[in-house]
């Protein structure tokens, strides 16, 4: 039972009841009779999330697991809610195509990806899910199933929020004068609807590929090079990992360059054989440690170097269940322009108030890193608390977001009036009692209030 009840976070919760259906007949009546009883009811992703957004608060729990298939078509996949990422990615391959979306977990299920707008290593080029979204099946309380394409707007009012200026953003329901349904349900944290299914866009594997860890002496070298490379024409990747980051997986990768204080991970489409003289240039322009990096064009060395980039987060959620503590990660996204600022911002912060360990690596190329805390006791663990809400605070300060890919959930929903003002909030708030006028589905999910207080 315990596996319904946590996520990769360790935040916890509680159920009255647990309820695996096995049609979708079943999971309508399960959400009828929830209804007429006042019940909340959660849905159960693969327990991959950061923010508490599957776990319930009482209430029953609903795990879509049953509802896996995964079909594959010329140019989409069809998918249950509960198939597996991972299954997607091999079954599209299978096939020569590809779905965009790379989100690190490939354990999540689909619609757990779909509920928080997940995005991955590959955003820089593809975005986030919302994008990828042809078609969507999903329940609403009152016992309305909807099939919608992409194009199918909205049967009822909304008043527009605003969007921070950031590439990156998935908090609250980016509301707009007619809007879709899909992008209102993706990215909603199963606040509004279940999905049953998914038509999800595929494309066709690429020809040729060059993937590059890029190791660096210099810290500052690193982020330079981040800077210049930025235009590469068909770079689908960019990602960056600091010195401690490099750290927790070293124990792994034995044959990490000892001199190595960052590194910078790239993926690129290439047309040529050019494109490999053009990086052997870039590396000695930008004083990276040219004879230690690592590159490649097979299947096998992107595989290597995929693994490589996961072996972060999962190292982390390790060393977070080991510690005891909940996970403190953050998720924000800022303007590119304004990524040395933020990043500077957190370094300074670390080092003044947070005796303890951290890492920082991610999606530099979105502006978007994650700033790992480590508490290793109930002191740092409150001081890391209060660092995670002034990083919230900047990010907005400097034209970004308070979530990127992870969504708020439960806990970091008290982010939401950082971005949003009281009457943009409202605004969500009123969809939210349009189609969940009970405030029973996803309780406690993006806004903070009681059951006892459904319009809070």
């Amino acid at each position: 039972m315990w596996n319904y009840l946590e996520d990769a976070s360790n935040y916890q919760g509680h159920a009255d009841k647990i309820l695996i259906p096995q049609t979708e007949a079943e999971l309508v009546g399960i959400l009828a009779e929830a209804q007429a009883g006042g019940i909340a009811v959660t849905i159960a992703g693969g327990g991959s999330g950061l923010t508490g957004g599957r776990v319930p608060e009482g209430g029953w729990c609903v795990s879509l697991e049953k509802f896996n298939k995964i079909e594959i078509h010329d140019g989409f996949a069809v998918c249950g809610a509960g198939a597996i990422l991972g299954d997607l990615h091999a079954a599209a391959k299978r096939s020569g195509q590809f779905y965009p979306p790379d989100p690190t977990e490939t354990m999540a299920a689909i619609g757990g990806t779909i509920s928080c707008n997940a995005c991955g290593s590959r955003s820089f080029m593809y975005g986030a899910t919302r994008r990828w979204i042809r078609r969507l099946r999903f329940a609403l309380m009152d016992g309305r199933v909807l099939d919608v394409r992409r194009g199918d707007k909205i049967d009822f009012e909304v008043i527009p929020v605003h969007r921070p200026a950031s590439t990156k953003h998935s908090a609250g329901y980016p509301l707009a004068a007619g809007m879709e349904w899909i992008d209102l349900i993706s990215g909603s944290e199963g606040t509004l609807a279940v999905v049953i299914e998914a038509e999800l866009e595929l494309q066709p594997v690429p020809k040729e590929m060059l993937n590059g860890i890029v190791f660096f002496s210099s810290d500052a070298d690193s982020l330079r090079a981040v800077e210049a490379w930025r235009s590469i024409p068909g770079l689908r990747m960019l990602e960056w990992a600091d010195e401690p980051s490099l750290g927790l997986i070293r124990e792994k990768y034995t044959d990490l360059p000892k001199a190595a204080v960052a590194c910078v991970i790239v993926e690129q489409l290439v047309e040529d054989e050019s494109a490999v003289d053009d990086w052997v240039e870039r590396l000695e322009e930008q004083n990276a440690m040219a004879d230690e990096s690592w590159f490649g064009s097979s299947e096998a060395d992107r595989e290597r170097f995929r693994a490589f980039r996961h072996a972060l987060p999962e190292r982390v959620i390790q060393l977070v269940r080991q510690l005891g503590f909940s996970k403190l990660g953050s998720d924000f996204s800022v303007p590119v322009e304004k990524n040395r600022e933020m990043l500077d911002f957190y370094r300074d912060q670390i080092a003044k108030r947070f005796p303890a360990p951290f890492a920082i690596f991610g999606h530099i190329g979105d502006a978007h890193v994650h700033v790992n805390l480590f508490p290793s006791s109930e002191e740092t663990g409150v001081e890391g608390k209060k660092l995670m809400d002034d990083f919230a605070r900047k990010s907005v300060e400097l034209g970004g977001t308070i979530a990127a890919e992870h969504g708020l959930g439960k806990r970091k929903r008290h982010f939401l009036p950082f971005l949003y003002s009281e009457a943009e909030i409202e605004a969500m708030k009123a969809v939210k009692r349009h189609l969940d006028p009970k405030w029973l589905l996803g309780r406690g999910n993006l806004f903070p209030m009681s059951p006892e207080h459904p319009g809070a």
